[in-house]
């Protein structure tokens, strides 16, 4: 039976079978999408490594230009750090690897509009007129974590680890697996972290948390981020407060999102009641 709206709106029914057909084929266009986009990053070579993933060992990085104007404190003399590979294949694999990373980032947005496609069936006709925003929104602040994991964080993670050292006797050779994997790693991982708004969002239209919750937990929430922040910084608390903020932020705003839920909703039930 189908579900129909109190305006009378019905949705359309779709069996298991319809549901796994659209899900094999949004599968199967996010995969076409990214080896697409890949290929593109896979043929950039000289301008994804060098110009891109390379440049936060310069010392002449935007960042730590910025950094140095900010304070003399986040000024860096020097970044000792010799990329090695160790392996035959050690290069090809990496940029292979990059190549697919690079891909599910540029095709992000697409994704999330295949994704939409598959949920937009399941929604009301109002709740469809919504599909540009969402992916708008969803893209433009994986785009900021992205731009946030670059620019701020790696250039900060690699001027810790790089000039950190137990001993004078020990040089920093390191494998370019390793680098180009905690790059890559720390970029995606922001591109994510920034999507909590739209992650609670779902989870308030879903009664998973509410905006209470969230108040409730802000404390906790402000000292995991400062924790977070202590962790992947060098031990100073400008480079903490530049990393805590924005993660700060986004948690507010979070609750904010959770508090318009909620509103629309007490409104969707007053014709109920």
């Amino acid at each position: 039976m189908n579900e129909t709206t109190s305006t009378g709106e019905q949705l359309p029914e779709y069996s298991i079978i319809d549901h796994l057909n659209d899900l094999r084929k949004m599968i199967m266009r996010s995969f076409l999408a990214v080896l697409l986009a890949g290929a593109v990053v896979f043929s950039a070579k000289e301008i994804v490594f060098d110009k891109i993933l390379f440049a936060p060992l310069e010392l002449d990085f935007v960042t730590y230009r910025f950094f140095c104007q900010i304070t003399d404190l986040l000024c860096i003399e020097k970044i000792p750090i010799t990329l090695i590979s160790r392996q035959l294949q050690g290069q090809f694999v990496v940029h292979l690897w990059t190549a697919v990373y690079g891909g599910v980032i540029l095709a992000f947005p697409y994704i999330v509009y295949e994704i939409w496609k598959f949920i937009s069936p399941g929604l009301y006709r109002n709740e469809k007129k919504t599909g540009v925003k969402f992916i708008t929104i969803t893209s433009v602040l994986f785009f900021i974590g992205i731009w946030f994991g670059y620019y701020v964080i790696t250039p900060l993670v690699v001027n810790f680890l790089g000039n950190y050292q137990i001993s004078d006797q020990v040089e920093n050779y390191v494998d370019i697996k390793s680098y180009i994997s905690n790059v890559r790693t720390t970029v995606l991982a922001n591109g994510i972290t920034f999507e909590l708004p739209v992650m609670i969002y779902f989870f308030t239209r879903m009664g998973l948390v509410d905006s209470g919750f969230l108040k409730r937990n802000r404390k906790y929430a402000v000292l995991v981020i400062l924790i977070l922040a202590a962790i992947i910084t060098p031990p100073d608390v400008v480079s903490q407060i530049i990393v805590a903020i924005p993660l700060l932020i986004l948690y507010e705003i979070s609750i904010f999102v959770a508090k318009a839920i909620e509103r629309k909703q007490s409104k969707e039930l007053k014709p109920h009641s």
